[in-house]
């Protein structure tokens, strides 16, 4: 792991496996590594990346304001296949949430995901998934290698924990109401 945080505190863009698909990510507050990011993938600017961890206590600072709501869909839900979009704090920085007022966070339910983050500085990382915009997202290391791999600075081995190949349903929880964005991998049902 000093091998990656080396690469992660020198702006570096690494790409990594979780419980859905294979992303990319950096350190929140790389504005070149973010930078890069979206020149990798070929992303519209006006898409935001969101913030993984694998514990919400190192994304609370991230968010301001988290909703009831938002707190019993992470209860419920976290660590697993969604992403909750809530109003984001001024320690997020504006070229993560492409000038929005909101954030996503996720936390994965994949072990090789859990070690990484918990031996990654600050334990958060400003992801997305691993392809080229319009494209499918890799779904195993040799696919994020292909799609990817010439283009980040490392790629961690896939191991025993391999991603299920659906994306993480996305879910606007700012107020009590609930507005699915993006259904994925997990159906939101009473919470």
């Amino acid at each position: 792991m000093f091998k990656i945080n080396e690469i992660l505190k020198k702006d570096g863009v690494i790409s990594f496996v979780t419980d859905t698909v294979w992303g990319i990510g950096c350190l929140p507050h790389s504005g070149i590594a973010v930078e890069k990011i979206y020149e990798i993938k070929g992303r519209n600017r006006s898409k935001p990346l969101i913030l993984m961890s694998n514990s919400l206590e190192y994304l609370l600072p991230y968010v301001e304001n988290l909703s009831q709501t938002a707190k019993n869909l992470a209860g419920k839900y976290f660590p697993g296949a969604i992403t909750l979009v809530v109003n984001k704090s001024d320690k997020t920085p504006e070229f993560i949430t492409s000038g929005m007022n909101t954030v996503g966070i996720r936390i994965p339910n994949n072990e090789i995901f859990k070690t990484l983050c918990e031996n990654v500085e600050g334990h958060v990382l400003a992801t997305t998934s691993a392809n080229l915009s319009g494209m499918p997202s890799a779904k195993n290391y040799r696919e994020a290698l292909t799609y990817i791999g010439n283009f980040v600075d490392y790629v961690l081995p896939e191991e025993s924990d391999k991603a299920k190949g659906l994306e993480s349903t996305v879910v606007l929880a700012v107020n009590d109401d609930v507005k699915i964005l993006r259904q994925g991998a997990v159906f939101i049902n009473n919470f």
